[in-house]
């Protein structure tokens, strides 16, 4: 039985805190912001402080410290394998800079996701590529690849932490094979039916 995804990026959390009732411009500005700030912040102390102010922001909205946990619990792994190679070139400040990085890039996308209906993104997202028809580009099109990809995330968390129980039962968590396979023949099975849905629906057509 497939376990509900608690992530990160799971899903709208109903809610009316500050930031929920926040202008989505502004929220949008934010995730730009942070994703700037991983070119911008060049110390480890600066990185640090922002990724705390956006925890900050994510309790204040009062979106759940187990939510939080159960995204950083699928995160850390990367993150980890990230910090030691990087402290092995670079050493450890600029790995703390590049993993508190991306980590701020991580929940400032959560903090999106969670506070905003997902219609009511695409929709946004939607009106944003609506310049770019001029050039060919389809907003409807571009707004249903986004609502896949944010859909598909808690499925693929979901099969990432069956295969590790499953792993776990066996004696094999410290296999990477046996832990990374699985989920990449979940993720390929999930993208087929995912295709054949829409082909189905006319949806892949001109």
């Amino acid at each position: 039985m497939r376990r509900p995804a608690a992530g990160l990026l799971a899903g709208y959390v109903h809610g009316d805190s500050w930031l929920h009732r926040a202008p989505l411009a502004a929220k949008f500005a934010g995730v730009v912001a942070a994703g700037a700030a991983s070119f911008v912040l060049l110390d480890w102390r600066a990185s640090c402080a922002a990724l705390a102010a956006v925890v900050l922001a994510w309790l204040s909205a009062g979106l759940g410290v187990r939510r939080l946990a159960a995204s950083w619990r699928l995160v850390l792994p990367l993150a980890a394998v990230l910090f030691a190679f990087q402290w092995w070139q670079q050493g450890p400040a600029a790995a703390g800079r590049i993993v508190a990085n991306l980590l701020l890039c991580f929940v400032a996308a959560g903090l999106l996701t969670a506070t905003v209906p997902l219609q009511d993104l695409l929709d946004a997202v939607a009106s944003l590529a609506r310049p770019f028809r001029r050039l060919g580009a389809d907003p409807e099109r571009f707004a249903l690849a986004i609502a896949i990809m944010v859909r598909s995330i808690p499925v693929l968390a979901g099969s990432f932490a069956e295969v590790g129980d499953a792993a776990r039962a066996r004696g094999l968590e410290r296999s990477v094979r046996a832990r990374t396979v699985p989920v990449v023949l979940a993720a390929v099975a999930y993208a087929r039916r995912t295709g054949d849905a829409l082909a189905a629906r006319g949806l892949g057509d001109d």
